[in-house]
């Protein structure tokens, strides 16, 4: 049996695929591809799709809503029109969780992450440079608020009844 060298990245990678179990997997990338074509041979039954690094927004929308997008090498070569346009487009239409690994020195920086509704999961110490892992996730991006509800409103009992 022959050893494959890995990455920390590819690793975070894997362990957030381990974690999410997603049934249809997308991804953008050189890392990601490499990470979802061992999660593939491991699970046959998981669909993948490919979307080009050079032009990722060619392909959306998708004909079906991934589980989970990971995106590498990807977002530091585009212009930040294009790169927010795809990551918008994965939220927008759907797509449960996305992870984002982007080295540190690129235009993109933590507010523009947050703007999109990530977080900032991890730092990560590449053979040769710092990367930051964003995520997000459909079911607690938007955190509940203790304001919202209708115990809190000036008229309670027209909570749900009247939508303008």
């Amino acid at each position: 049996m022959m050893t494959i060298p890995v990455s920390q990245p590819e690793r975070v990678l894997a362990r957030i695929l381990d974690t999410s179990q997603p049934d249809t997997l997308l991804y953008c990338g050189d890392t990601a591809s490499r990470v979802s074509e061992v999660w593939h041979g491991q699970r046959e039954a998981v669909r993948l799709l490919a979307l080009d690094t050079a032009d990722p927004n060619a392909r959306l929308p998708l004909d079906s809503v991934p589980d989970l997008a990971i995106i590498t090498d990807t977002l530091e070569h585009l212009p930040y029109e294009e790169g927010a346009l795809l990551l918008g487009q994965l939220r927008n239409y759907g797509t449960h969780q996305i992870a984002v690994l982007v080295p540190q020195t690129t235009d993109w920086g933590f507010t523009d992450f947050i703007a999109l509704g990530f977080q900032r999961h991890a730092d990560i110490e590449s053979e040769n440079r710092a990367l930051t892992l964003y995520t997000y996730n459909l079911d607690t991006y938007n955190h509940k608020r203790a304001w919202n509800n209708p115990d809190n409103w000036a008229n309670p009992e027209m909570w749900g009844k009247a939508w303008w």
